[in-house]
């Protein structure tokens, strides 16, 4: 791997990777306006509370199932590589079927149990009662958001994310309007708080998926894909898909549960201790979510081109996309240790929390350099169908390095907030060593599908 910049395949890249960080962009944008918007609601510490409460149980399903986009992805990336346009459009509609049937399996059971499942959470009657509510509307829009995951993994299969973009930033700017418009009930709308936000993600969902209904009915996708005019059930397009995504979905979960998990650990160390480190794992986010970007761009050009059976290419668009990657985490990484105020006081502005907050931000600062390729290394082996290794590999260094040395530097030695965040090198240093040997290796590439 030579350390210098391909201008040609650099180029390639950002090309794929721009439009996808400005869509994951968009996300984040969105997530902060609503909880502003929901924090200004009397009882705040109660909607609040209901809606982190009510997010998280929807997260745990959409995380289970968002994985179906990787297999879509993956399938259809090595398809258009093979130039077998009629099988691109098999895997896409094959997608489909198994995201509608698993949206209106889901979205109806947490529609009618909503309340059951906060109250497993919560023990505050009022909380359960507007998380109940919140997720109860979320869960409408649930078969939506699973279509739009199949149309994702098929836009990002033939490397078009100007779509992707072009739809997040129309999903997420008609939730703020509708979260507006219900929550406080203006313009002649009922005010609905809370239960208002859940509707207007339902309703931003709904109009995303009728945003790619409309694209792919367009006479260059149809005409050269021919999804709806050669539409057919295939089991083994779907037994792809889900073997594929299966082993990416129990890796999400366990992602969302092991950082559930270290924020528990915080704070054993404090309240003070877990708001800082809160405060850290939003800060972070403006490095990881573009570091994703770049991870859907290798996917896409490394699954292309083993399509082609070209696997030095494959090799060398996964090492320019990891320098690439590693190169903005660089310049996050110097102003998180050289101005950390700057990060901290966009989220916070308490005092106590600020300075318990910088320390640690520049741990995590230097840590996040080597994130990157880690991440770019991950998406590529999964690119190959080596979806179980990267599993296996986020559950060791998680599960068995990350969680027990924070307990262990955090509470058993004695070492408070910082020794409990230095867990965090670890964890990296040893998941993009493990997915970087593996990539190295040319054992990934002979997986078929």
């Amino acid at each position: 791997m030579k350390l210098s910049i391909d201008p040609i395949q650099s180029r390639e890249i950002t090309k794929l990777a721009l439009p996808a960080i400005a869509g994951l962009s968009s996300q984040m944008v969105v997530a902060l306006v609503n909880t502003a918007m929901v924090g200004r609601l009397e009882r705040t510490e109660v909607q609040l509370a209901a809606m982190g409460l009510g997010y998280l149980a929807t997260m745990a399903i959409t995380s289970m199932f968002s994985s179906l986009a990787t297999g879509t992805h993956v399938l259809a990336a090595r398809r258009q590589g093979e130039g077998n346009l009629i099988g691109v459009g098999e895997v896409l509609n094959n997608s489909l079927f198994v995201c509608l049937i698993l949206g209106l399996i889901f979205g109806a059971l947490g529609y009618f149990f909503s309340y059951e499942i906060i109250d497993i959470f919560s023990k505050d009657a009022e909380v359960a009662l507007a998380g109940g509510a919140y997720m109860r509307y979320q869960f409408i829009g649930l078969p939506f958001f699973l279509l739009i995951v199949a149309y994702l993994g098929f836009f990002f299969g033939i490397g078009h994310t100007k779509v992707f973009m072009i739809s997040a930033i129309l999903v997420n700017v008609m939730n703020i309007v509708f979260n507006y418009l219900f929550i406080f009930g203006h313009l002649g709308f009922p005010r609905m708080e809370l239960a208002g936000a859940g509707l207007a993600s339902s309703m931003s969902m709904i109009l995303g998926w009728l945003f790619f209904v409309l694209v792919t009915f367009s006479g260059y996708y149809r005409k050269h894909y021919k999804y709806y005019s050669q539409f057919k059930i295939s089991k083994e397009a779907i037994s792809q898909i889900v073997k594929i995504s299966l082993p990416v979905s129990l890796q999400n979960i366990l992602i969302l549960l092991g950082f559930l998990v270290f924020v528990a650990i915080t704070g054993i160390l404090g309240t003070v201790q877990q708001a800082a480190s809160d405060v850290v794992i939003n800060a972070l986010f403006i490095s990881i979510m573009p570091c994703f970007g770049f991870g859907i761009a290798a996917q896409t050009l490394v699954g292309q081109s083993l399509g082609k059976n070209d696997q030095s290419l494959a090799h060398d668009y996964g090492y320019e996309t990891a320098k690439l990657a590693t190169i903005f985490t660089i310049v996050v990484g110097l102003v998180f240790v050289l101005a950390p105020d700057w990060i901290i006081l966009l989220i916070t502005t308490k005092k106590e929390v600020i300075d318990t907050a910088r320390p640690i931000l520049q741990i995590a600062g230097v840590a996040q350099v080597f994130y990157a390729s880690g991440i770019i290394f991950a998406n590529a082996l999964q690119a190959g169908g080596a979806t179980l290794y990267v599993m296996f590999v986020e559950v060791l260094t998680h599960w068995i390095i990350f969680l027990p040395l924070t307990y262990i530097f955090g509470v058993t030695l004695g070492w408070g907030l910082r020794g409990a965040w230095c867990a965090l090198p670890a964890y990296i240093l040893m998941y993009t060593a493990l997915n970087y040997l593996k990539f190295r290796s040319s054992s990934w590439i002979t997986v078929r599908m």
